[in-house]
């Protein structure tokens, strides 16, 4: 007997068991036939989930490989990431993250009716990544301490993860970041067949005071003292493809869902499901966490000099606005989408500042009824000077890539706008931040005479070298360097520069095509770009149908300019897109 079953759209997802029950000649036999799962389909008209381009649901739901996008927005870098949806077991993991966290929203869940309304289960999934009390699947390291767990840059995929937080009784797994927590959402959503993709947002403000504004504040040397604002270099969340029936949507569409629990001033929490298109339209009663998602890309940014009395000064500078790029892995491709326009609104156009005004009001209800101009008047009282109007231009352009071990070289450039000579002191600086904003060691320190003529465009070259920042990049491999006159002289100017230090690549290469259940070799190698031996060297290979569980390797030290090659073997277990994935860590990073 060929046995077909039909689901409705309306079916909660899960595990069934099939029973059969035969009648005959007056007795009652039950047999089991077997168990099946019934998951949220992209591919059926009726499921609030459907999403009606191929391509798109072979992107979203179907490609176990992706790319998390780092750095800062003048110099992205990115690497690849292993979802693995599809690796054996992982389903009944996801399935039992809907059961340790079914209490989230009901208290209970004596009856599975949430389970078929994908808003409830990825408010569930979003709880369970990292806000969970005690079960949540991962944690983030406090005051970037993780000595007592993995460190959080070091996972290569979802699926370790999923698996330890799984066989450790539900424990959370040590550590993760912002990465790392939207992508195993991703894998988890696409698992139960929601389409989703992971999303990084460039300068993203994390405020607590006021919701659409953001300070940093610097010492005379330029120094980031750290204040309880933090300016996040970039951040990862999730966005998720449904039909929201509470919004009454008749058709699928992005639903911004964060699951990194961020402070609020009302304790830390989690986002989402917010429409982003709500977030564009400024209409922040509509949703949920409308007015925090809101925020995280609109907030403006403020800089405040602090001298020895403890007074505060505002700048001359060249603000860049927050949520300035939005970007996500293209379709069917390894290049990065600019998704900014489906956030926000040109900056400065009729609509971006219709929305504005709009969210404003419901962000600040004293201004519920004032007037766009006041509103206007109000923002401009907030913000910095432009460097222009104190007569000088400046900026700090790049002249070299730095890969770690190199020197850092730039060029500082400035500009008089004025017909008169200017003569300035600046102090200049050179200090680590954490991709989360917080401030960490000032390792280097200058001053310097600057006497501009009229009209004049003056270029000084600027060198940090790697005897200078390399005791101190560790894991963290952005610097900032500032360049900020002396308050002595008058109005205080500032120019910064995030600069991402690129770490030595791990090259892969495949010495035989893979081919199912015959043994594979390959050749990983990686040469130590520094004048110094790095200790306790460690490659970690993973690999979509290659590996069951990662592979690691002790490579112990390795000496200056020492290249390491190392063959592996493995024996793909399963069809389909193979790609392996290797992360080299050493006592430097």
């Amino acid at each position: 007997i060929s046995i077909s079953v039909f689901p409705p759209s309306s079916a909660c997802i899960g595990r069934y068991i099939l029973n059969m029950q035969i009648t005959s000649c007056g007795h009652t036999y039950q047999r089991c036939l077997g168990d099946f799962y019934v998951l949220f389909n992209p591919w059926c008209a009726d499921d609030p989930v459907y999403m009606d381009n191929q391509a798109h649901r072979e992107e979203y739901v179907l490609n176990e490989h992706g790319i998390l996008y780092e750095g800062v927005h003048k110099h992205i870098t990115s690497r690849p990431w292993h979802f693995g949806q599809f690796e054996d077991g992982i389903l009944d993991i996801c399935l039992k993250i809907l059961d340790m966290g079914a209490s989230y929203h009901h208290g209970s869940d004596r009856d599975h009716c949430w389970r078929n309304d994908p808003v409830h289960v990825s408010m569930v999934v979003n709880h369970m990544i990292s806000s969970h009390t005690t079960n949540s699947i991962m944690k983030i390291p406090e005051n970037n301490d993780y000595l007592k767990g993995t460190k959080p840059f070091s996972w290569n995929g979802s699926v370790p993860i999923l698996q330890q937080w799984y066989n450790g009784r539900c424990r959370p797994v040590r550590y993760g970041y912002c990465g790392s927590l939207a992508s195993v959402m991703c894998t988890v959503m696409r698992c139960l067949g929601i389409p989703s993709r992971v999303v990084t947002n460039f300068c993203f403000p994390c405020s607590i005071e006021n919701p659409l504004g953001i300070s940093e504040i610097f010492d005379c040397t330029g120094k980031n003292l750290c204040g309880k604002d933090k300016l996040w270099r970039y951040h990862c969340w999730n966005e998720s493809w449904m039909a929201r029936r509470d919004l009454n949507q008749c058709c699928g569409d992005w639903q911004c869902l964060d699951p990194t629990p961020l402070e609020t001033g009302r304790g830390s929490a989690c986002s989402g499901p917010t429409w982003v298109r709500s977030i564009r339209e400024g209409e922040l009663d509509l949703d949920y966490d409308g007015h925090h998602m809101f925020s995280r890309v609109n907030s403006n940014y403020v800089g405040w000099l602090s001298q020895n009395n403890a007074q505060k000064t505002k700048f001359f500078c060249n603000a860049w606005p927050c949520g300035q790029l939005l970007i996500t892995k293209n379709v069917g491709n390894e290049q990065f989408e600019d998704i900014t326009g489906a956030y926000k609104y040109e900056l400065g156009s009729v609509k971006n500042k219709e929305a504005y005004y709009r969210a404003y009001r419901r962000i600040h209800p004293g201004y519920c009824n004032a007037s766009n101009c006041h509103i206007d008047r109000e923002l401009l009282s907030l913000k910095n000077p432009f460097l222009s109007d104190s007569g000088i231009n400046m900026r700090l352009k790049m002249a070299n890539c730095p890969m770690y071990g190199e020197d850092v070289q730039l060029h500082w450039q400035l500009e008089n706008l004025r017909s008169e000579n200017k003569n300035l002191k600046f102090n200049l600086s050179a200090q680590i931040i954490t991709y989360s904003g917080c401030p960490m060691d000032q390792f280097w320190k200058d001053s310097v005479n600057v006497t501009l003529g009229p009209r004049e465009v003056k270029k000084i070259p600027l060198c940090i070298s790697y005897s200078q920042y390399g005791p101190y990049l560790c894991d963290h491999n952005i610097m900032k360097v500032v360049a900020v006159s002396d308050p002595e002289c008058g109005e205080v100017l500032m120019v910064s520069r995030d600069i991402v230090v690129n770490r030595p690549p791990v090259i892969v290469k495949l010495l035989s095509q893979p081919r199912l259940k015959v043994p594979c070799t390959a050749e990983i190698s990686f040469c130590n770009p520094l004048q110094e031996d790095m200790k306790n060297c460690i490659m970690t290979l993973e690999g979509c149908g290659l590996f069951k569980e990662p592979m690691t390797i002790d490579l112990g030290t390795l000496a200056a300019n020492q290249q390491a090659r190392t063959i592996v073997e493995f024996t793909p277990y399963r069809l389909g897109s193979h790609r392996l994935l290797a992360n080299f860590g050493c006592h430097k990073f």
